[in-house]
């Protein structure tokens, strides 16, 4: 590798190092990567103004003005604040010293720690078949949910772009009532953390808290308890660095949960319950592959598992149509019969059969398989890693993180519609000799997740940074790549992945140049 190619490469090899993993007795390990305290070059005092992606309007949900600030309420709020700093101690230092990082930042990392405790596929049954896990018992066995790409795409998704619309909403209402920050009425409060030239009402870490407790609480019902602790956290943190009275994080709490329930809302409709198909339909699938003079695809698990959401290709986008996803898809690949097809699969059994350490590196690097954050999460490590040291605020944040995931859900559901109306089988398959270097995942090969992912992270990515666009095309070739390297993947699924993951990118980059913030 170049390092002057790479340095984004290794920033993440740091994160898999530091980051996630699941310990022995099933307990949360969280990432907590260090981090500077959000201080922003550029406060985005307009950004109440920006498009918002679900809501009608900045003030869909009205929030009552404030009390004044020379009420004896509020000073009574004062006074709280100077009671905890009379005495904090190490362990709300070190609340502050984590929240103060940003919130927008701190909730995509403890998305990827939920996803990477969650993406474990169910055992089978004792006769052979294998339980779902089912929202509606979500305590059950399995418990909801496996969180295995696609829902987790979706998930980040959800949770960014919730965020982002109750950011604006926060902007909007700042500059509506103008109420001064804490430090700025009583000049004897001490400020932990930098301060901020906006209005102070509504807290966004308050809306922040609100907003993302409600749709968390939706994707993973079993962690609750953790979800509310960490909410907790941010929401003291804010008044015991003395950026808000209670009143700013109340009322920021309670607009946020206003804007979760619109996006729980869409959720329930966007048909992600019904992508698990049935027998019917898996069957139907094999059948059409045999009726055009195909080999189908078929799970290697034994027994055999069900494939993994073959209707995702229906799921209700935040950018793209229907229309848009069907047109949007990948011309077919080779055919199983053809000469192509058998130059990529020896192609494939080469690599599996000499497999050089470096390539080994890029396999093992970019696998992010059972018990990980799974692709979306691995790009959405390098985007928090990249953004931070462009001191962005909180409202920048939220918008960027929400496009580069409605990205990578859009690009969930290209690839699924794609995998699922090909059902091109995986090398393994078709010439068992073929030794996989990683983990052969129970879906279709055509085309290739990790290079869709990976295309429309790296073209949103660029638009935002386009002084590293070179670094982040490096990265999406080198995770495509990886997949024919690990031998489950031939080079026309990843090729046409790159292709359509830059093709849905593109999508959230038009949205970003309409959107206001630019």
């Amino acid at each position: 590798m170049k390092n002057n190619n790479y340095k984004i490469i290794i920033i993440s090899c740091l994160t898999l190092l530091l980051g996630i993993s699941i310990s022995c007795n099933d307990e949360l390990v969280e990432r907590n990567m260090q981090y500077p305290q959000l201080n922003p070059t550029n406060p985005d005092a307009n950004a109440g103004t920006w498009s918002t992606l679900l809501l009608t309007a900045p003030d869909e949900f009205p929030l009552p003005a404030p009390t004044a600030t020379a009420s004896n309420s509020y000073k009574a709020e004062i006074n709280e604040i100077k009671s905890y700093q009379a005495n904090i101690t190490d362990d709300q230092q070190k609340i502050i010293n984590y929240w103060s990082a940003g919130g927008v930042l701190r909730w995509n990392e403890i998305m990827q720690t939920l996803v990477a405790r969650h993406n474990r596929p169910p055992y089978q049954n004792e006769d052979g078949t294998y339980p779902a896990p089912s929202a509606a018992n979500p305590f059950a066995n399995p418990q909801f949910p496996f969180s295995n790409p696609p829902f987790a795409a979706r998930a980040y998704a959800y949770v960014s772009a919730a965020q982002y619309d109750a950011m604006v909403a926060t902007w909007h209402y700042k500059n509506l009532y103008h109420r001064d920050a804490p430090f700025t009425v009583d000049n004897t409060i001490s400020v932990l953390v930098p301060k901020s030239s906006l209005p102070s009402y509504p807290s966004e870490d308050g809306v922040l808290a609100g907003v993302t407790v409600e749709i968390l609480k939706l994707l993973f019902p079993t962690e609750i308890a953790y979800i509310q602790q960490k909410a907790d956290e941010e929401k003291l943190y804010r008044i015991i660095s003395g950026a808000n009275v209670r009143s700013d994080v109340d009322a920021g709490v309670l607009l946020g949960r206003a804007i979760a329930a619109k996006f729980i809302t869409k959720a329930s409709t966007d048909g992600a319950g019904a992508a698990i198909g049935n027998q019917t339909l898996w069957t139907q699938l094999e059948t059409n592959a045999i009726a055009n003079g195909e080999t189908p695809w078929k799970s290697l698990d034994a027994p055999s598992r069900p494939p993994m959401l073959p209707l995702f290709g229906n799921v209700k986008s935040f950018l793209m149509t229907p229309a848009n996803v069907i047109a949007s898809r990948p011309l077919p690949p080779p055919s199983t019969n053809s000469q192509q097809f058998l130059n990529e699969l020896n192609e494939v059994k080469s690599y599996s059969n000499d497999a050089s350490r470096e390539h080994m590196k890029i396999v093992s690097f970019w696998a992010d398989g059972v018990g990980t954050y799974t692709p979306p999460g691995h790009w959405n490590a390098i985007a928090d890693e990249a953004f931070v040291y462009q001191y962005f605020s909180e409202v920048r944040w939220a918008r960027n993180m929400a496009l580069l995931n409605i990205s990578m859900m859009d690009a969930a559901i290209c690839c699924w519609d794609a995998k699922y109306h090909y059902f091109n089988p995986r090398p393994c398959q078709v010439d068992s000799s073929i030794k996989t270097l990683t983990g052969v995942p129970n879906f279709p090969a055509y085309v290739s997740g990790h290079s869709t992912f990976s295309g429309a992270a790296s073209t949103f990515l660029s638009h935002v940074i386009p002084a590293r666009a070179q670094e982040f095309q490096n990265m999406a070739n080198e995770a495509s790549m990886s997949r024919l390297y690990g031998a489950i993947h031939y080079r026309s699924d990843c090729e046409a992945g790159l292709l359509l993951g830059n093709t849905v990118g593109n999508f959230a980059v038009q949205r970003a140049l309409i959107d206001g913030a630019e």
